[in-house]
Order: structure tokens, then sequence, then C-alpha cells
């Protein structure tokens, strides 16, 4: 730690950089003592000074006490333009990197060429037939199925790096024999530590510097509160950041109402270009890591579960990049169903058991897996009304969290099976099912609601 008595002392400022730099051990503070508003006489040391602007009078007052000419309006010294003239230093330094690059090449052409590969920013070529497939009724947590994506693409995506928030052994986002990145490791894993926030800064930051490397953070969907202004300039910036969040609803069980998500949702889809992807199954879940890694224009958020979920028949690994699709629908529908349900991740399941009930009882009914909001409103619209037909207004989203935000896709006449309260501690089956997490309770608000719109 070094402390510089005066901000505007620029010596000693400089040699407490220098002594920064040439540390290489260890992290360095420089604590700098400054005035704000210093050289406006009467704004200097005011907490006025911190949000409002000087005023003409006091930015008049403030060029005289600098010595600089009050009648212009914008002046720049000439020592600044001389400093700040970086040109042929810049072309220096590149003529310096070009030719240590074109010897490197030579020496080392394969290496060259992965080189021009990861330049492009994109996974080598083959990462899509790597992904993994499952058989229908197999049963995964979501987040198991998101190690075992990442197992598969790990060695197309080299410079992909990123961690956990202290929690990588339950969010399971670790590539395994990937090292741990550290003073001495340039390792793949990097160990965050219980800071979230922090983590979504690095990030980041990992992101700005460089368009080759796609960096992720992790940790329950809980505590994207702690990190939301990160995920926020994430999307603000368009950066190529990942968001893996699990533990995604009150499924995870006896942790409790501190540890489980009902607002989450909806907060995470009010911030523009962020895609959340609830995916419903494991299918779903290695499609929410393909559109991650296609995604150029922007951060992705996916949030997965604890609890396993069985592989649903008619899930699709593409449908998830348009958002929402048809999932199943009665054979009796013919396109036209009386109802539709529109479920969202862990609820998709209890959706489609409830359609099956419905169609026994003679209520044909759509079940609509809907894992990404803004992909799917991003659709053309022919597509998003065969979706999910404009005439059909019977229809009921299930998803375990606050109905904010429900009413664009049920419509004014439909309905919605949502927690509008904090959740409570008890086993995730037993909390899901007293919320009414079940096909039965389903099948009962589906058939008052056709009879309410009837």
């Amino acid at each position: 730690m070094q402390y510089v008595g005066d901000a505007n002392d620029l010596g000693p400022l400089r040699e407490a950089i220098a002594n920064a730099q040439a540390e290489i051990e260890r992290p360095s503070l420089v604590v700098v003592h400054s005035h704000i508003a210093y050289g406006a006489p009467h704004a200097v040391d005011t907490a006025k000074s911190h949000g409002s602007p000087l005023g003409e009078a006091e930015v008049r007052a403030t060029k005289e006490a600098l010595g600089w000419d009050p009648d212009k309006t914008f002046y720049v010294p000439d020592e600044v333009r001389e400093h700040m003239n970086v040109t042929q230093r810049g072309i220096d330094l590149e003529d310096v990197w070009q030719r240590k690059l074109s010897a490197w090449s030579a020496k080392y052409p394969a290496l060259r060429e992965d080189w021009d590969q990861v330049q492009t920013g994109k996974p080598r070529p083959g990462w899509v037939e790597a992904l993994p497939e499952f058989e229908a009724g197999e049963e995964f947590a979501t987040r198991d199925v998101g190690a075992k994506a990442m197992e598969a693409f790990k060695r197309f995506t080299p410079t992909m790096i990123g961690g956990a928030a202290d929690l990588v052994e339950s969010t399971k986002t670790e590539f395994k024999g990937g090292g741990v990145f550290s003073a001495t490791h340039a390792g793949r894993n990097i160990a965050f530590g219980i800071r979230e926030h922090a983590m979504g800064s690095i990030v980041n930051g990992i992101s700005l510097h460089n368009g080759m490397l796609k960096p992720y953070g992790s940790t329950f969907l809980i505590f994207s509160d702690y990190m939301r202004p990160a995920v926020r300039l994430s999307a603000l910036s368009r950066l190529q950041s990942l968001w893996v969040w699990t533990h995604d609803s009150v499924g995870l069980g006896e942790d409790g109402p501190t540890h489980q998500p009902v607002e989450h949702y909806a907060a995470l889809r009010a911030i523009p270009f962020l895609w959340f992807i609830r995916p419903a199954d494991a299918t779903e879940t290695v499609g929410a890591w393909k559109a991650a890694l296609e995604r150029e224009d922007g951060p992705v958020a996916m949030a997965l579960t604890r609890q396993k979920l069985p592989t649903l028949e008619g899930a699709q690994r593409d449908g998830v990049a348009r958002g929402a699709y048809v999932l199943w629908e009665s054979d009796d529908a013919n396109g036209v169903p009386d109802l539709i349900l529109i479920a969202t991740g862990s609820e998709v399941h209890v959706a489609l058991a409830a359609a099956k009930q419905l169609e026994e009882q003679g209520t044909h009914a759509r079940v609509v897996s809907m894992p990404c909001w803004e992909l799917f409103e991003a659709q053309p619209h022919e597509y998003r009304d065969e979706v999910l037909p404009p005439d059909v207004k019977a229809r009921l989203s299930v998803e375990a969290g606050i109905a904010l935000g429900w009413k664009q896709w049920v419509g004014d006449d439909g309905d919605s099976i949502s927690i509008e309260h904090f959740g409570a501690s008890a086993p995730g089956n037993i909390v899901l099912e007293k919320f009414g997490y079940t096909a039965d309770n389903v099948v009962a608000r589906a058939l008052a609601l056709r009879t309410r719109v009837s």
C-alpha cells in the first residue's frame, strides 16, 4: 500500500504507479488524497460539485484560476496535446509485435493455425456434433447436464475460462483437467471466492479485454442479486459474458426462502439485451449452452436445476434458439387446441402430464415450452402466432416464480400458476406440491380457465 498526499503532485503519483508496476508477487493499492472540483475556487471540496454542473460563472472563475483564457469555450494546453499524441509510439509498438508474431508463426505453424482460429472468438469446427444427446425418460438435474455439455465442448473452446463464486462443486461449472488460474498457472478455472459482484466484474473485464475469450461466472440464482450491477453492465455493453446460475427455483428444497428465487426470473428478464434461458430438461439444457456459445452480440444467462428432471419426448435442442416451441399437442386438436399450457424449466414436465390428463377428459391441450422470452419475442410474427394462435384465448402459464410479465404471453383472458410470496423450507418436491405445481392442480386451473373464457 502506498499513499500519495496530493493527487495534483504528479511526481509522487508517477513514482507510486511505477512501484506498483514493479511489484509482480502481490496486488498493489495506491491511496490518493484529492479535492473534489479541484481548481474551481468556489466549488472545491463541496458535496454539491459531485452531481451538479459548475455553472457559467464558476467555469469562468476556474479558467481564470488556472491561467486560461476564460473566453475560449474549449481549450487544450499544448503540453496535454503532446502527452496524448501516441501515434508514433503506437506505430512502433505495432511494428515490434508484427515482427515477433511473424517469427513465431514461422517456427510454430500449427500453433499459428490455432491462433487464427481462436482469434475468431468462435469454437473450433466440430463442436456442435460433439454435444451430448439424451434419451427420453432419462432423469438429470440440468446443472449436471451443463457439466456434461462443458466436458463435451471443452477441447473445442480452448480460450473459454471461468468459474464460480466458491460454489463450483454445486454449480458443476468446472473444466475438468483445466487447472486453476493463479499467479503461476494460466488455468481455465478461476476460483473467484465468495464475492459475486467481483466475479461478475472480472468476467466482464475479461470479455472487454479480448474478443478471443468467452468468460463465464456461476453461482446460485438467488445470488444473482449480489452481482446484478455487473450483469446489467454486461448487457449494456453487449459483452460476451456468460452467466450460469443453478438452484433455480423453490425446488432446491431445504435451504428455504433465503435461497429460493421467486422474483428473479422477472427481474432478469427486465434487463435489456440479456437472454435469460430456463431449460426444461437435458435436451433444452444442451440447447441453452449451444445458444450461449453462438451468441456474439450480448450476454446469456441460464438457470439450471438442482433437482432431477425427466428428459422429455418431443423436447428440441434447437427449439431453445427460437425461444418457444410446441412440445406436445393432443392428437385431436388439429392445430386448434382448446387451451394452451405455457411453461418453463422444471415446470414443463408438470404441464405435459396435465395436458395428457386433459386429453383423457376430452380437452384438447397444447404444451408450449418457452425457455427464453427474449428469443421468442425476436421471432417473426408468423412463427409466434403459429405457436400461440391468437384465437386461442385460454392460456395458462406454469412457472415457479411471480407472474409479472406473463400477461404478454397469456393475454388478458389467460391465467398464471405462480408464486406471489417467498418460499419455504422443506424437501423440494414437497415445496412444489404445496405451492400447486402438480398435474392435478394444473388440470383444475386449466379447466376452470377454459370454462371462464368460453
